[in-house]
């Protein structure tokens, strides 16, 4: 079998009474964070606002999470996909730089509401398998898809939710492996996405992922053929964005018995995962430092993957827009010393000209490790040089929300409701909605959850 056929077996046929507690508890997790930051980026998201308007412009039966708009499953995906990551709040898988639920949640949704419904045990078992999926087509990378210009996150996040979607609506394997072809075809995703300082694309990159998920394998039930191996052959996703390298015993080491996304981070901070190490190293610095005006200099150790946030200086030590800031270690740095925290309401313009902040942003100094490679995406190393005192050095290896040091579920409700409390919409109980959501394992219907 190639590889494709072996993987869309496993997408079709794995039985949802055959997910580990563990792995059913771990995703309940994930849709209620998933759940509450698109909440929040419908009402404080200034990025999303265009896709809501495509939504709200071809009504259907689909919801747009946070408002009144009911659109097409592709349009609703589309626009809760946007919302998925505009505001970076949602989870990531550290080992790969991946946010493997931001695609796959909103497609998940749109199509279990234009179908009807699904219970809550096979709608996480439909998550878990393509969060899965997205973590091993990562992991089994040996050349970085960076090296060829591509941008990885939303890539590999399509066909993890291709392969969720296709178990929502029940895709038998041959439909897999074509709608798996129908999503390379339709999505793709150029580093420009995440070198441009002016774009937003970073920010609503999901959209186009979770919309290409919904057509995939609505096209692929209705009939349209794909091809054999869109995943490991000749011209296949391996082929185009790596080189071909990659390695299989990646993909099917444990499959069906490890699920990944077990193994997801959780974030305290709504910037990039690399910036949190540097913020909680910053916030802890705050108790040994009485007077930020002593600071001479501010270093930051950074590996292979930090670079990104570092370069170029003057354009991170100055971001123009809030995605931009999110994506910058001297400014998230220089917001948790100035302010005490990094939320959700300190990324607006009035803090991306905060002389105070953008000061102590310039005096970041980059200093290179070179043996943080990949598997050090998310370290972090501070030395703060002091006026007529000794520096302050601090080093994060796993930063808060890491599996070896996690949020509790009460601090994931916590974020719950205060992204809830930001909604376009008011949310009616948003503890007892995360209560649900948490327990929704046992739900007859996944709309029973949202009280419908």
């Amino acid at each position: 079998m190639t590889v494709s056929a072996q993987l869309a077996e496993h997408i079709a046929s794995f039985a949802a009474t055959d997910l580990p507690d563990t792995a059913i508890t771990a995703t309940a997790r994930a849709l209620l964070d998933g759940i509450g930051v698109m909440l929040a980026a419908s009402g404080s998201s200034e990025d999303v606002q265009p896709f809501l308007r495509l939504a709200a412009a071809e009504p259907g039966p689909c919801t747009v999470l946070g408002t009144a708009i009911r659109s097409t499953p592709a349009l609703a995906a589309a626009a809760n996909g946007a919302m998925a990551h505009a505001l970076d709040f949602g989870d990531t898988f550290d080992r790969g730089a991946l946010h493997p639920h931001a695609s796959a949640i909103p497609a998940a949704l749109a199509l279990t509401e234009a179908r009807g419904g699904l219970d809550g045990r096979s709608l996480l078992a439909a998550l878990a398998i393509g969060c899965d999926l997205t973590c091993r087509l990562g992991l089994a990378l040996r050349q970085p898809m960076e090296q060829a210009g591509w941008y990885p996150p939303p890539l590999l996040g399509a066909l993890g939710a291709t392969a969720t979607a296709a178990r929502v609506i029940g895709l038998n394997a041959d439909q897999v492996r074509a709608a798996l072809s129908l999503t390379l075809c339709a999505v793709t995703a150029p580093g420009a996405i995440g070198s441009d300082p002016h774009s937003t694309l970073r920010a609503t990159r999901e959209a186009f992922a979770a919309r290409a998920a919904v057509e995939s394998v609505l096209l692929a039930e209705a009939g349209v053929r794909g091809f054999s191996d869109p995943i490991g052959g000749k011209g296949g996703f391996y082929a185009l964005y790596a080189g071909g390298a990659f390695d299989p015993d990646d993909l099917f080491d444990t499959l069906g018995e490890r699920f990944w996304g077990e193994a997801l981070s959780f974030k305290p901070w709504p910037a990039c995962r690399g910036t949190h190490a540097f913020i909680e190293l910053a916030l802890e610095a705050l108790t040994a430092i009485p007077d930020l005006a002593s600071i001479e200099r501010i270093e930051v150790d950074v590996g292979e993957v930090q670079q990104m946030l570092v370069e170029p200086l003057a354009a991170k030590a100055t971001p123009a827009t809030a995605i931009a800031a999110k994506f910058s270690i001297p400014f998230t740095v220089a917001l948790a010393l100035q302010t005490g925290q990094v939320t959700l309401d300190d990324f607006g313009a009035e803090s991306l000209a905060d002389p105070a902040i953008l000061m102590l942003s310039t005096r970041v100094v980059p200093r290179r490790r070179p043996d943080w490679g990949r598997d050090r995406a998310t370290a972090g190393a501070m030395t703060i040089h002091l006026h007529g005192q000794a520096p302050w050095q601090g080093e994060r290896l796993q930063p808060l929300g890491h599996p070896s040091n996690p949020l509790s579920s009460e601090a994931l409700v916590e974020k719950f409701v205060a992204c809830a409390a930001k909604a376009s919409m008011p949310v009616a109980d948003p503890r007892a909605l995360a209560d649900r959501l948490l327990s929704s394992a046992a739900a007859g219907t996944i709309a029973s959850v949202f009280g419908d």
